[in-house]
């Protein structure tokens, strides 16, 4: 079975700015709406790096979390500006 591509419409995101990670490259989480090429969304949480430009840095499905306590830092974040909590759960799962 071949890998469905999404295309990626992020809605919110939350950065590190207390650990001074990797010479000006910041940890990111963000609350997406992934797009499948066969029609269908879902919408999740990821991790994503963003360069010392401002760009995000793709990767197949991978970012590197320095540590838990980081992680843990952004979703708390994410929960207090009111969408840490979201869920697939109680979205529409489709586009129909």
């Amino acid at each position: 079975m071949a890998a469905k591509s999404a295309r990626v419409v992020v809605l919110n995101e939350t950065q590190e700015t207390k650990s001074g990670i990797r010479g000006g490259w910041t940890l990111c989480l963000q609350w997406c709406i992934y797009t499948y090429d066969d029609g269908t969304n879902q919408h999740g949480y990821r991790f994503i790096w963003r360069r010392p430009d401002g760009k995000l840095q793709a990767a197949r499905g991978q970012a590197r979390i320095p540590n838990l306590e980081i992680a843990m830092r952004l979703m708390q974040q994410a929960k207090d500006a009111g969408w840490g909590d979201l869920s697939n759960n109680s979205l529409k799962d489709d586009n129909r």
